[in-house]
């Protein structure tokens, strides 16, 4: 039996939010990300800002870093990013950069602020307005998923959380 596109999109977003929960887990940040290819997983990160003292090793672009490596091309075209939160203003900028065609993510922007990562600041100051400028039609979709909140609910509960 083959998958839809919904079903496949879901087991990726799914498998974002699993990989975030184990970034907290071992002492990183409650973000995940994955660029795919054709059913092939080019690249996973989680979230190291912390782990790696860099404010640019967030998910995303740890993921796009990897796409790129392993295909010898630093234009992703035909790939898609899976994020198990919305993309800040770097990684999305990241993502346009790479020429990524859809980005996919699970947890909305609000979902970080209630864990007390609030790019909003940023946002107001690049783009005027919280929400990312107009992409074209489907390059930007959210997904809701049942557990889309756990890594940030990881977050919140570890005691030894270090915060940026």
């Amino acid at each position: 039996m083959q998958l839809s596109n919904t079903q496949r999109d879901r087991e990726y977003l799914q498998q974002c939010i699993d990989h975030a929960v184990a970034a907290v887990a071992s002492g990183g940040g409650p973000f995940a990300a994955m660029i795919v290819r054709n059913g092939e997983v080019l690249g996973k990160a989680g979230n190291c800002v912390t782990l790696d003292n860099d404010p640019t090793a967030h998910a995303e672009v740890g993921a796009i870093r990897q796409a790129a490596a392993r295909i010898g091309d630093p234009h992703l075209f035909d790939c898609v990013l899976y994020a198990s939160c919305e993309p800040c203003p770097m990684c999305l900028a990241a993502s346009l950069w790479a020429h990524l065609p859809r980005i996919v993510y699970a947890a909305p922007h609000t979902e970080a602020v209630r864990a007390g990562f609030d790019d909003t600041a940023f946002a107001l100051q690049l783009f005027g307005q919280v929400t990312a400028v107009a992409l074209p039609a489907g390059q930007l979709q959210q997904i809701a998923m049942p557990q889309a909140g756990a890594p940030f609910d990881a977050w919140l509960a570890k005691g030894d959380r270090q915060a940026y």
